[in-house]
């Protein structure tokens, strides 16, 4: 997570380059060559990663009502193939890619959201985005979306409350009350974003879930502001 100027980024149709790293298109399959130092502990991240999408989607969603910030699954249902050098990992499995963009800064129509997904045994993956804003009602999108690309909504579930975090971010997320949200696996926690491997229930099924917590308070927070560039740095 560098942050870099205009002037090491390059586009074309196939490949975005940032810095030392790229990701490039072929029609079937997204390479990610990643080229980059830890911080703020300095280290080597080199590795290569592979996502092998069972179909491309065209579903985009605004998330506040001015429709200035848009989220949209790329490759809901794919696969994943990712082989590090350094550090020396190597896994495979489910995978999902998106996109989210902004016409203007996250904590201007934000305040916080709650977001999952989940593969479900058909092969789909089944989708929720939960956002509150600063003014207006809350937005829920629910969706499945099919290997295929196609896609419907669902009636999202009420939401269930998870434990803080250890940077004590509240946290809730929409599941079927058959069963309790249990959080097993706490992949990132920070002062304003969490993310958490859950086990819980949709559309009836029992399912094990990505989930994230977002703080935008937090993130936009003095304290948090002063600590970024010591785990993001800025280079040109």
């Amino acid at each position: 997570m560098t942050e870099r100027s205009r002037a090491s980024v390059q586009r074309s149709a196939d490949r975005l380059v940032i810095g030392p790293s790229q990701l490039h298109w072929d029609g079937e399959c997204l390479t990610i060559d990643i080229d980059e130092v830890c911080m703020p502990i300095p280290r080597r991240v080199r590795g290569r990663v592979r996502v092998h999408p069972q179909g491309l989607c065209r579903f985009v969603a605004a998330l506040d009502d001015g429709g200035l910030h848009r989220w949209g699954p790329i490759a809901p249902c794919a696969r994943v193939e990712a082989e590090f050098d350094s550090p020396g990992v190597s896994w495979s499995g489910h995978a999902y890619l998106d996109s989210n963009e902004g016409d203007e800064p996250i904590d201007r129509p934000f305040t916080e959201w709650d977001w999952s997904r989940a593969p479900l045994k058909d092969g789909s993956t089944g989708v929720i985005y939960d956002v509150r804003q600063k003014q207006g009602n809350d937005r829920v999108i629910a969706v499945r979306f099919q290997p295929s690309g196609e896609f419907e909504h669902f009636t999202p579930p009420e939401r269930q409350p998870l434990p803080q975090t250890a940077w004590r971010i509240g946290r809730t997320m929409r599941t079927d009350e058959r069963q309790r949200a249990t959080v097993t696996q706490t992949l990132e926690d920070t002062p304003f974003y969490v993310r958490s491997v859950v086990a819980s229930s949709l559309l009836g099924e029992s399912v094990v879930s990505v989930h994230e917590t977002l703080s935008v308070p937090r993130l936009v927070s003095t304290a948090v502001q002063l600590m970024l560039p010591w785990r993001m740095p800025r280079v040109r």
